[in-house]
């Protein structure tokens, strides 16, 4: 597939679960942590059912990063544990998978933290 469809597809796909996540926000009564929860479990429940490898090739990127991909990530990693390891694999594998991006999201929350002085909302 060429570069250019992959980028458009990529945005497509983003923009689309943008959309979905701000209906969400203004037509229903679901808070933002249960969202991102839905999003989450989506992720696994596509992967698990094998929908969502078909994205990610599809649209890369776009299906990648947003919260479905971490998802996706940690579906993927517990069934290839669980190949590797057997049952206790379904303990470990989400975890290993998504190290990465955990390490990242807690390495710059606290660089933020440090650098930028919280406000109360008012």
């Amino acid at each position: 597939m060429s570069e250019p469809k992959t980028y458009l597809l990529a945005f497509l796909l983003g923009g689309i679960l943008c959309l979905i996540g701000q209906i969400l926000i203004d037509k229903t009564k679901l808070t933002p942590a249960r969202i991102l929860v839905l999003y989450v479990v989506t992720g696994v429940v596509l992967e698990a059912i094998g929908v969502y490898q078909v994205l990610v090739d599809l649209c890369g990127a776009g299906a990648t990063v947003p919260l479905t991909g971490f998802g996706y990530c940690l579906a993927k990693g517990v069934a290839q544990s669980v190949a590797e390891s057997g049952l206790l694999g379904a303990l470990m594998g989400g975890i290993t998978s998504a190290a990465g991006g955990i390490t990242a999201a807690v390495f710059f929350g606290t660089v933020v933290a440090m650098v930028f002085k919280s406000k109360p909302k008012s």
